[in-house]
């Protein structure tokens, strides 16, 4: 069985005997320093290959099930990740969180190349929001691809990420 890491909000409020406002608080701002840390810190990046994606959450309640949800909070619902990082030494160099719109990709990918001091190859997968943000990001000045993944076993899809 693999080793648990890492506590609850709850558990933490019992080892620390401290609130759970306490506890949100000082996770919030630690969230803050590291986002301005990273913000003033990740720049002039001399990477070779950087891999984009999104990674899929929701806040509260899923998309989907929002309307039936008691007292949803006006932002619940689906939101997305975005994700890019140096293939190589793994670090990364630029995330924004929102939700899977064209606007978002711009706004994602226009972060990516501000934090760029080299020409990359990126690659991303078959997401539409990601080819005219790419281009008006980069302005020509990228090697881009996207990696379409198409899984088969015995002639039958098991997956299909686009």
């Amino acid at each position: 069985m693999p080793e648990k890491t890492g506590n609850s909000i709850r558990a933490t409020t019992r080892i620390a005997d401290v609130s759970k406002n306490t506890v949100t608080k000082l996770l919030e701002d630690a969230g803050k320093a590291c986002a301005a840390y990273h913000d003033e810190h990740v720049r002039g990046v001399k990477a070779n290959h950087v891999q984009a994606d999104e990674i899929w959450a929701f806040c509260y309640a899923k998309e989907r099930n929002v309307k039936d949800a008691k007292a949803a909070p006006v932002d619940a619902g689906d939101i997305w990740t975005w994700t890019a990082m140096d293939r190589d030494s793994k670090l990364m160099i630029s995330y924004t969180v929102g939700d899977r719109s064209a606007a978002t990709a711009r706004e994602f990918m226009f972060d990516l190349a501000s934090r760029l001091a080299t020409r990359i190859q990126l690659t991303t997968d078959g997401h539409g929001g990601y080819l005219k943000a790419v281009t008006d990001a980069f302005s020509g000045d990228v090697d881009y691809a996207m990696l379409i993944k198409q899984c088969k076993r015995d002639g039958e899809p098991l997956c299909s990420e686009a």
